[in-house]
Parts: C-alpha cells; structure tokens; sequence
C-alpha cells in the first residue's frame, strides 16, 4: 500500500514564550466577579466560620464528613437571597454543591 504525503500546516505555531495572552491580576478577576468581593469581606468570613463552628465539618445534606465543605447560599445572591442570613447557609460537601448550584443556574436560565 502507498503512503501518503503529510501536508505541511497552513498556520504556523504560536511561540507561547513570545505571545502570552495577558495575565488577569486580582483587579481584572474582581471587577468581572463582583460577588468575589463579597466572599473576601471580614462579615462573610465571620458568618462563615461562625456557622462551620456551630453546626461542624458535615454536609448538611448528605452526611459526608473529612472532605471540604463549602458555605452555601441556599437562595443564591444572584436570585436575591440574603447575604448574611445565617439561616439562608447550608454546609454542603463538594458534590451537593456542585449539584445545587447547577440545579440553580439551569432553572435561572429556564433549562429546569
């Protein structure tokens, strides 16, 4: 059977040493999340270990312990839920996050 000739590239490669694509600093990352900002404040760090403190280090709908555990909204800032509202916080681990906030998004977005 023959061979068949490679075709040499039509675009040249990009040098990534010479054409970096400019780096984010914290000022561009802040300016296009400005929900980050909050989660940065001395109130939410407080309110969060506060609430990590009393209720421990367990998914609140799961049970799964010895794995990170996030502080969750339960009615997210972006839909009008309350910042600093102790009772609108639930402690998820990593999957029930993942998955409440999926579940969020897709019905903000008419998907559910």
């Amino acid at each position: 059977m023959a061979r068949l000739p490679t075709l040499p590239p039509r675009l040249c490669t990009v040098d990534m040493c010479t054409a970096r694509p400019p780096a984010r600093t914290w000022a561009d990352r802040k300016a296009s999340e400005p929900r980050q900002g909050f989660y940065q404040s001395p109130e939410w760090r407080a309110l969060r270990d506060g609430v990590t403190k009393q209720r421990g280090k367990r998914c609140e709908d799961c049970g799964r312990t010895g794995t990170r555990i996030y502080c969750d909204h339960i009615v997210e800032l972006q839909d009008g839920g309350a910042g600093l509202d102790e009772t609108n916080i639930r402690l998820r681990c990593g999957s029930c996050h993942t998955r409440k906030t999926a579940n969020a998004r897709a019905r903000r977005h008419g998907l559910r």
